[in-house]
């Protein structure tokens, strides 16, 4: 499967993070063992979970993650049915909150980059388009927004801890 391409010879488009997690979904669900897309510079290669190698992905138009990383990072492999149980921290109780739930598996960052303030406190009055947090996966860092209006209540996740696909990150109640 290639990428749509509506890029230049010098500067071809690359995958969309949605893209992205579309090829894990289909080789996780298809039992396909490898894919491998590239354009450019960019390369992306996927291992299925009965292939022995692990998942690699690497590309030098990617902007740098907020923290130093080594050149090629191996990453988990994401199944459509891989759901974390949530964290004892979860405010599945407090019939107020809502959690925000990781869309991948990654890297947790509160902040844009390792001296930035955090996007968002505890507290803080947030809409559907407010950032969050970034969710680093594959060397891409993906903004994860609140989706709805409310005040965030509780941050669930440590700065630069791994998470899980649909593992709470914030409790926040609707406004």
């Amino acid at each position: 499967m290639a990428a749509k391409s509506t890029g230049t010879p010098d500067h071809p488009q690359q995958l969309t993070p949605d893209e992205i997690k579309e090829l894990v979904r289909l080789v996780s669900e298809t039992g396909v063992e490898e894919v491998e897309v590239e354009n450019g510079d960019f390369r992306l290669r996927i291992v299925g979970k009965s292939a022995p190698a692990p998942v690699i992905a690497s590309a030098t138009a990617v902007p740098s993650p907020p923290v130093p990383s080594p050149g090629e990072v191996p990453v988990p492999v994401v199944t459509a049915q891989q759901e974390a149980p949530p964290s004892a921290a979860a405010v599945e109780d407090d019939d107020k909150c809502e959690n925000v739930k990781s869309p991948m598996v990654g890297t947790f960052y509160r902040s844009p980059a390792p001296d930035s303030p955090p996007f968002v406190q505890v507290g803080d009055r947030v809409d559907a388009n407010t950032v969050l947090c970034i969710v680093e996966a594959m060397k891409l860092m993906n903004e994860i927004k609140a989706e709805m209006a409310g005040t965030v209540r509780r941050v669930l996740v440590e700065n630069g801890q791994p998470v899980e696909y649909g593992q709470p990150l914030y409790a926040i109640e609707p406004a």
